[in-house]
């Protein structure tokens, strides 16, 4: 396979793995304040609480990016900022009750159709593809690394 065969067949997979659709309806969010949910209770489950700073490290954006969405999401009356009982300039981030509901029905959605994928293909092929994937995704890191020349001929250097 040449360079241009491989650029293309990644393209097409990248496409289609950007446009699953796991729920018939539309999905009320977008990765990252689905990965912000995931973490919050996470971290319940473990007994303990969350930051926004902390939610900002793991989910690896800035602080201002977690406030925004927290805003959004508080809103919605998805999250809840509850502050600390000793410091007042501390609150945690906290599912509401109503959230940790719908977050656990999405959460066993998609376990329930990655256990389908599993079975139909089974778990040496997952495994395999996980791997194949990472390898080369730390492939094309390294080469992306390695590449210095830096030309985009319709990039304007800011001055």
């Amino acid at each position: 396979m040449d360079a241009n065969s491989l650029m293309r067949e990644i393209y097409n997979i990248a496409k289609r793995l950007e446009g699953i659709k796991i729920f018939k309806h539309a999905f009320p969010f977008n990765n990252t304040e689905m990965q912000m949910m995931k973490e919050i209770v996470r971290v319940k489950e473990e007994g303990k609480r969350i930051i926004s700073s902390d939610l900002a490290k793991e989910l690896g954006v800035t602080r201002s990016a977690v406030s925004q969405i927290v805003n959004k999401l508080e809103k919605q009356d998805i999250v809840r900022r509850v502050p600390d009982d000793r410091d007042r300039k501390i609150a945690y981030i906290e599912l509401s009750e109503s959230a940790r509901g719908v977050y656990e029905h999405m959460k066993n959605e998609i376990n329930r159709i990655m256990a389908h994928i599993i079975e139909k293909l089974g778990e040496g092929r997952v495994n395999d593809f996980i791997e194949c994937a990472d390898d080369f995704l730390g492939a094309f890191d390294e080469a992306v690394a390695k590449s210095s020349d830096g030309y985009f001929p319709f990039a304007q250097a800011e001055k």
